[in-house]
């Protein structure tokens, strides 16, 4: 368990923290020169079960509260304190709003300085901090007068915290990916670069490669500390230092995290539900600048309210945070927003989508995707959403955003959903979406037909555009393929069509048809051009480029540029040796491979890439061939 002290400044956190464990947290300098706490510190206290409690002090100034949210987030109970001379002072309300925001509903609350005054004065202290908390998450809490002087109060308040820690379940997210927040960074002789920070969620060990976000960048853990004690492995709900190899000192700081390589991202705009602070006395609105406090970082944002249109002071609402710059951000995550001027705290609340789109950000469907993203579990959550996601979702962005291995997210999905594996991840479309989709496919083919009779039908990829435009693709090809495989859809090629549909040719066209059949297996890997044809067969070119575009939308023929034809045949032996150079080079397709397997020259062997890009066998990402495959087109010769 780790306990986090909050209270108005000289109002005894650090005190009461020596008493407490016998280690003074104030270790700078100009902490001890000025007898207040400046940054973070650290202390521990045995309890009498072994296990070992942390305590995060923080400083209590009103321009240290950007300091004291760093160490606030990820303590398990709060301990606010209130001197009983002075009573509740102004950062006694906004370090009490604060914890609140965080949700933090575990705690007690001290009543130091009690040698100072009399008994009078302490049970009014007493009343006054009741009363205060009664509206908080911490209603009910312990009062507990104390005195670090004379200990009074002290045995009382261990064993609280004794208890506490004894009833401490499982930590919820210790079964997630790995996410330190780092709070404070250092060196050490013969260790190298030291981070602190508390562990968030998951388990870290000796030897694991973890990513700094936000960033890309891989460290090893060199060593590691749990709750100041030198061990193998660190889990959720730890204070925990890593000595990291590869890394100097003024590359990492405080606001950065340390996370599993799985579920290393960064945003820059996120969705949250948010409650403005019942204290507040305006009602929250869209636009308004603000100082966005998550794990230990702090970022200048704005607020977009999504619904309802503004958060009236004690109500709650489903926003969007817009950074200024990027942030590490996970579902669940608490997060603080305070005013532009850093002078009070106002809101806080809980990430829900920490990859929000910049558009279509208020629509009924983009809602009722954050109503799902409310439910308890990764599992229920995935479950949800893909009920009410139309277009499906990709399993491991989910999960990176869940901050939850991918194994983990699907393990309580139901086989009900239609699932497509690519290059980078599953893609899952639940089967109401997939037969709806498949509707609207029928439909658009039979307008296609109904439009165009003269056509066998349009190429899988323009379907897509006609159809489903929004669908990703990953799920577009098993929608296809699972139509096909049933008999609802058929596909000549890279041409779709329904199953009563399809191009006759005249008895000119299939005269013609047979003539140059012939000559267009002859023409081999350079294809045949409709000029070529009509000299060598002696018909009028005009027939023969209406025959030859007739055959290519029967799916006989590949038209690669305009007037150039190659035979289903040539196409499974150029598509065979595109995958054979995929294979050899991890899944590209190289144009100069590809020219050198086939013995053309760039621009002809670059015409046929392109043309595999079009129908759907090779996908191009930057000026690279990608062959997809999953892809069946031209995988058998015809029959």
């Amino acid at each position: 368990m780790i306990v986090g002290t909050a209270g108005h400044i000289d109002h005894g956190k650090t005190t009461l923290v020596r008493a407490l464990t016998g280690v003074d947290t104030d270790r700078l300098p100009e902490e001890k020169r000025r007898g207040v706490s400046i940054e973070l510190g650290y202390a521990f206290l045995d309890a009498p079960d072994g296990e070992r409690i942390g305590f995060v002090d923080v400083p209590g100034h009103e321009r240290l509260v950007h300091t004291m949210l760093a160490g606030a987030t990820g303590i398990d109970h709060a301990l606010l304190l209130v001197a009983a001379d002075d009573g509740v002072m102004p950062q006694t309300h906004e370090h009490l709003a604060v914890l609140s925001l965080l949700g933090l509903s575990r705690g007690a609350v001290a009543v130091t300085k009690c040698d100072r005054v009399d008994a009078d004065r302490v049970a009014s202290v007493v009343r006054e901090v009741r009363a205060l908390v009664e509206p908080t998450p911490l209603a009910g809490a312990p009062v507990q007068p104390v005195s670090a002087h004379t200990g009074e109060g002290l045995t009382a308040l261990k064993q609280h915290l004794f208890e506490a820690a004894a009833r401490a379940s499982e930590h919820p997210r210790l079964h997630d990916a790995f996410r330190l927040a780092v709070d404070r960074v250092f060196v050490l002789d013969g260790t190298g670069t030291v981070v602190t920070g508390t562990v968030h969620a998951g388990t870290v060990r000796v030897g694991e490669e973890l990513r700094l976000v936000p960033g890309q960048r891989s460290l090893r853990v060199r060593s590691v500390h749990a709750q100041n004690r030198a061990v193998q492995e660190a889990s959720a709900g730890q204070r925990c230092a890593l000595a990291l190899a590869g890394i100097e000192r003024d590359q990492i700081q405080r606001g950065q995290w340390l996370v599993a390589p799985e579920a290393a991202m960064a945003t820059d705009r996120l969705d949250a539900h948010l409650t403005l602070w019942h204290g507040e006395a305006r009602a929250l609105r869209s636009g308004t600048p603000v100082h966005v406090h998550i794990g230990s970082q702090s970022v200048m944002g704005s607020v977009a309210v999504l619904e309802p249109a503004v958060v009236e002071p004690g109500g709650s609402a489903l926003v969007q945070l817009v950074l200024r710059e990027p942030a590490g951000a996970w579902h669940g995550d608490r997060v603080v927003l305070r005013d532009a001027s850093a002078s009070r705290t106002l809101a806080g609340g809980s990430v829900l989508d920490p990859l929000a789109p910049v558009r279509y950000r208020r629509t009924p469907q983009r809602l009722s995707e954050l109503q799902a993203l409310q439910a308890p579990t990764a599992g229920e959550r995935l479950a949800a959403l893909l009920r009410v996601s139309p277009q499906g979702l990709e399993l491991r962005r989910f999960a990176a955003a869940q901050g939850c291995a991918p194994g983990l997210a699907a393990q309580t999905l139901a086989d009900a959903a239609l699932r497509q594996h690519d290059g980078q991840g599953e893609h899952l479309l639940h089967t109401e979406h997939a037969d709806q989709a498949a509707q609207r496919v029928r439909e658009a083919l039979a307008q296609y037909h109904q439009k165009q009779p003269d056509e066998l039908g349009p190429d899988s990829a323009r379907l897509r555009r006609l159809a489903l435009p929004r669908l990703p693709e990953p799920l577009w090809r098993a929608l296809l393929a699972r139509e096909i495989a049933q008999g609802a859809l058929q596909q000549r090629g890279a041409y779709v069509h329904l199953p009563e549909h399809g191009v006759h040719l005249s008895a000119v066209e299939e005269r013609l048809a047979q003539k140059v059949a012939q000559p267009l297996l002859q023409a081999g890997f350079e294809g045949a051009w409709v000029r070529d044809l009509a000299r060598d067969a002696k018909e009028s070119e005009a027939l023969v480029r209406v025959t030859l575009a007739r055959l290519s939308q029967r799916g006989e023929l590949s038209q690669v540029v305009k007037d150039l034809y190659y035979p289903t045949a040539t196409m499974v032996r150029l598509a065979a040796l595109a995958r054979e150079v995929a294979a050899v080079h991890g899944g590209q397709v190289l144009a100069a491979g590809f020219r050198d397997t086939t013995g053309l020259g760039r621009k002809r062997a670059i015409q046929i890439l392109e043309h595999f890009d079009r129908i759907g066998l090779l996908r191009r990402v930057g000026d690279v061939h990608w062959l997809r495959q999953d892809s069946q087109l031209f995988r058998e010769a015809p029959l």
